[in-house]
């Protein structure tokens, strides 16, 4: 090593002695290269591109000299408004070649002269890199697009080619000798404008593209300016060099792989075009999925697995990017994260590796500790790659292979020994590697083939058995009827799998996934668990997506098969909309709910608005499907919620009734907005309000919403009857009252559509004045006069039930004082005690069924009718005299009160209280569980009883 310093020592004298007869020939200030000789000596021993370059450009050495020690902590450029005059006035390609490498090799020079001597921090180096990238092929191209525009014209519209920076010059984070990616696309065919030689797009485009890399690529006497890689561009090397608009987009719809997205996730359009947003849009659904994708792990599996392959083949040792550990992990597994996540959350949608780990940490899908240990790694890596390739400008991640090597890196870092540096390099990739296997290492595949492959259920999954080798296989495990049933369903899955022709990809997940599905089945004797889990087999069976989540993710199978057990409307959910899956990746329903109702109400309405401001609103059938997914995700929440027990049954019912009003409300004002475009808004009311509402009936008035409940609603306005729609609408202004029921008309469509995802929710209207044969929707002195002179008694039972959800504080007051009025009525005690009875025998009679070992708990005597029979007889008997009783619309509410003024007994309230809350929980569980009928039990039948007893003495004891 002693050897090689003296050496060094020599050279450097010789290339100093040249450096300063060079300055004063040419009359050059060289008084600062003696005052600066130690500086020059350090960046001369350590990196030969530095001495040649600064002999070779001395001049600009000079400068770099005087200017470097006004701003050494910044890397930023020089000269590129000098460079941008010189290249536009370029007479012949030579010419600009010779401008561009002059200016790409001084500002190098510059930029390893500050990181040598001032140390600034990596990133301003990368971004310095990045940003000498983008400014080189920005005035490039304006030159070679002014060349072909003065020989054929400007294409037409003023289109511009737009260069598309992939990799690290996509992510601002270009190290000093990378080549750079790019690939080519114009927005669509037609030809240029020129009058003597028009020709059209493609060969004009792709004739710009030929000369552009020419000017960059071209080995000269001044070397190159960047290597140019195009093989990322559709079809590789065999694909058109530059693509339109439609065929970029058509390419990426039916051709893309898992390894392009991965490489367009670092896109950037370079140049500033007025087409950059369309682009942007057309490749962002195939990078970011609308769903949870975890097919992305795989893919950076097999990605990882042909690099390793290659590492190998090529023999290639100690490289700091594609070794174990490398960048390249430290990218993969920012990546995965991101793919997975992003299509659904826009914040963390960006091409760089150092802003994704940031947004990840703030998305909370990364946590801070661990987004720190990994920057740090990562950036410390990046540090030795630069200052690798600093030393004699070759795009390397080799770490050195001899002394002489280890002790020019070493001093290029400011390091105190090569085992400093080994330690810090292999310490980084250590963690690296750490996080990435936690991500990536597939210990899933390692289960299958340790433990499934050796037990029962891979020979079921894989072999041909019989029902009777099944049972046989099978007896220790399950009982008949469940292996019986397990046999059956795995045998016609395998038949529609064959008809299916699925390919090779998806046959490998499902055959993965079967096997640990089959061995993590709880349960001895759970039909439930094995039809609902086959149900949503069917459904995803050619979904890759949901089959990789399923095999990634250890614990969302463990929750899947739990709530299969416990609920078939959970797993026939799942099976009808299999996006719900995603929200077995975070379970909230695990949690015990302690929020508030109303901090529920906020928080889902701004996550409900969040989901929207995703979608064009333009867009109806994206918005219906939005909703109803929507509505969807959170009922599961819910429902996953009640049978894990950690919320109450009287909460279970709040939460869906809010959900459903948040829905609503969102509903309206989209179809508020539709109609009033199409007709105009009212008018003739003194302020600018909607003037309308919805009055919810029955259970969701009542706050007793339940699974898949139908919506009760009246809906009323107070606009004033005699005046039409302004002239704001595109069509012919309408009357008031056509504006309310065409508005009324667009709501029952958004909710009662049945789309992909199903139907958002049935409305009945048939609570409204006059039922069927009324308007769709009333004005409010109407609505007042049909409930105080026409009404019938039952009407005024649900109107008990009923509240303003959503409208405008005027219209809710009027609204409540019409229904303070009605239910406060004096009534004749008998005549009401008959119509109530009359009208509960009707519905008995009509919709009882008794059966021999179950109850219906709805129509049963004494079930839930009964009690709310009880309930509204006592409001509207008492009303007249007690207001206190039209204040709630909710049974639990309206109990208390009537113990509080005496007309209840408190152990009466607090005794129907109690078997009313037991019977809408058994009955929420009926629902989850898929059964219409109650097993009649001790305490079952003891409730029945007590509310039949206190029924009778309302009603036949008169």
């Amino acid at each position: 090593m002693q050897k090689n310093l003296e050496s060094l020592d020599k050279q450097f004298s010789t290339q100093f002695d040249s450096l300063m007869s060079k300055a004063e020939a040419l009359g050059l200030n060289s008084q600062i290269l003696k005052s600066q000789q130690s500086k020059i000596r350090h960046c001369f021993t350590i990196s030969p591109f530095v001495a040649r370059v600064a002999e070779q450009y001395i001049s600009h050495f000079i400068e770099i000299l005087q200017t470097a020690e006004n701003c050494p902590d910044k890397v930023s450029l020089s000269q590129s408004k000098d460079f941008a005059n010189k290249i536009s006035v370029c007479s012949n390609d030579e010419q600009a070649m010779a401008i561009i490498r002059e200016y790409r090799n001084t500002q190098m020079l510059r930029i390893v002269w500050l990181d040598l001597l001032h140390q600034p921090t990596i990133e301003q180096s990368l971004i310095a890199c990045s940003a000498l990238a983008d400014t080189i092929i920005e005035k490039t191209y304006e030159y070679t697009y002014q060349s072909l525009v003065s020989r054929y014209g400007e294409p037409q519209d003023k289109q511009q080619l737009l260069i598309l920076g992939m990799g690290k010059l996509g992510g601002r984070e270009l190290n000093f000798s990378s080549d750079i990616d790019l690939i080519f696309v114009y927005p669509t065919n037609g030809s240029s404008q020129g009058p003597r030689k028009p020709i059209e797009h493609q060969a004009f485009f792709t004739r710009l593209a030929q000369q552009f890399i020419r000017l960059l690529d071209t080995r000269t006497a001044n070397g190159q300016a960047y290597r140019v890689d195009m093989r990322l561009r559709p079809l590789g090397e065999s694909g058109p060099l530059v693509l339109s608009f439609s065929a970029f987009e058509t390419y990426y719809q039916d051709q893309g792989r898992h390894w392009e997205r991965f490489a367009m996730q670092k896109m950037r359009i370079i140049n500033k075009t007025a087409f950059n947003e369309k682009l942007y849009a057309i490749i962002k659904p195939f990078v970011y999925r609308k769903y949870l994708d975890y097919t992305t792990i795989d893919a950076i599996r097999e990605m990882k697995l042909l690099i390793e392959k290659e590492v190998r083949r090529r023999q290639i040792r100690d490289n700091i990017k594609l070794g174990k550990g490398g960048i390249r992990e430290a990218e993969f597994f920012i990546q995965s994260i991101q793919l997975i996540h992003a299509g659904r959350i826009e914040s963390i949608q960006t091409p760089s590796f150092l802003e994704s780990i940031e947004c990840l940490c703030q998305a909370e899908l990364l946590g801070k500790k661990e987004g720190n240990t990994l920057r740090v790694a990562y950036l410390y890596l990046r540090k030795v790659e630069q200052r690798l390739q600093q030393i004699n400008d070759e795009q390397t991640q080799t770490l050195p292979q001899d002394d002489a090597g280890w002790w020019r890196l070493g001093k290029a870092l400011g390091a105190n020994s090569i085992d400093e540096i080994k330690n810090d390099c292999f310490g980084a990739m250590n963690t690296i590697n750490t996080m990435f296997v936690s991500v990536i290492g597939d210990a899933n595949l390692e289960d299958v083939k340790h433990e499934a492959k050796n037990t029962s259920f891979y020979d079921i999954w894989h072999l041909s058995l019989s029902k009777e080798e099944c049972l046989h296989i099978l007896s220790d495990t399950f009982s008949q009827q469940a292996t019986t049933d397990l046999y059956e369903n795995l045998t016609a899955l395998k038949k529609k799998l064959n008809r299916m022709g699925l390919g090779a990809k998806t046959l490998n997940t499902l055959n993965r996934l079967i096997p640990l599905l089959l061995s993590e089945l709880e349960i001895r004797n759970n039909i439930h668990q094995i039809e609902g889990i086959f149900k949503i087999l069917n459904t995803i069976s050619g979904r890759v997506t949901y089959l990789d989540l399923l095999v990634e993710q250890p614990d969302v199978r463990k929750r899947l098969l739990n709530l299969c057990k416990k609920s078939v409307w959970i797993s026939q959910q799942i099976a009808q909309y299999p996006l719900l899956l995603d929200e077995l990746l975070h379970p909230q329903y695990l949690v015990s709910d302690n929020i508030s109702l109303s901090e529920y109400k906020e928080e889902t309405t701004a996550s409900l608005r969040q989901s929207l401001l995703r979608v064009e609103l333009a867009d109806i059938e994206r918005v219906m499907e939005t909703l109803r997914e929507f509505k969807h995700c959170n009922q599961l929440r819910i429902a996953a919620a009640d049978i894990s027990g950690t919320l109450s049954t009287n909460k279970v019912s709040d939460k869906l009734t809010v959900l459903a009003e948040i829905i609503m409300q969102q509903v309206i004002e989209y179809a508020w907005e539709q109609i009033s475009q199409t007709f105009g808004e009212p008018t003739g009311n003194q302020n600018k309000q909607k003037n309308f509402a919805l009055i919810a009936y029955g259970k969701l008035g009542g706050l007793e919403l339940s699974y898949g409940s139908d919506l009760d609603v009246v809906f009323v306005h107070s606009a004033a009857l005699d005046k039409m729609t302004n002239d704001t609408g595109r069509r012919k202004a309408i009357t008031n009252q056509e504006f309310y029921i065409k508005l009324v008309q667009r709501i029952i469509h958004l909710c009662t559509t049945k789309t992909y995802s199903g139907v958002l929710y049935e409305i009945d209207l048939r609570l409204r004045p006059s039922g069927n044969s009324g308007l769709l929707v009333s004005h409010i002195d109407t609505f007042g006069d049909y409930q105080t002179n026409n009404a019938w008694t039952w009407e005024h039972q649900a109107l008990v039930r009923s509240r303003a959800i959503i409208g405008e504080t005027h219209l809710v007051n009027r609204f409540n004082e019409i229904r303070r009025r009605v239910l406060g009525l004096k009534r004749n005690i008998f005549t009401l005690q008959n119509d109530v009875y009359d009208m509960r025998v009707k519905m008995r009679e009509h919709l009882y069924k008794p059966q021999k070992n179950s109850i219906d708990l709805k129509h049963a005597p004494g079930g839930i009718v009964d009690l709310e029979f009880m309930v509204q007889y006592w409001v509207l008997s008492h009303a007249h005299t007690d207001s206190q009783l039209s204040i709630w619309s909710d049974n639990l509410r309206i109990l208390k009160t009537l113990a509080d003024l005496g007309i209840l007994s408190g152990e009466q309230s607090d005794e129907l209280a109690k078997c009313y809350l037991t019977l809408r929980h058994l009955s929420h569980n009926l629902q989850l569980t898929g059964e219409s009928h109650a097993n009649i039990d001790d305490q079952l039948n003891s409730i029945l009883e007590r509310v039949n007893l206190e029924f009778n003495k309302v009603f036949k004891e008169k």
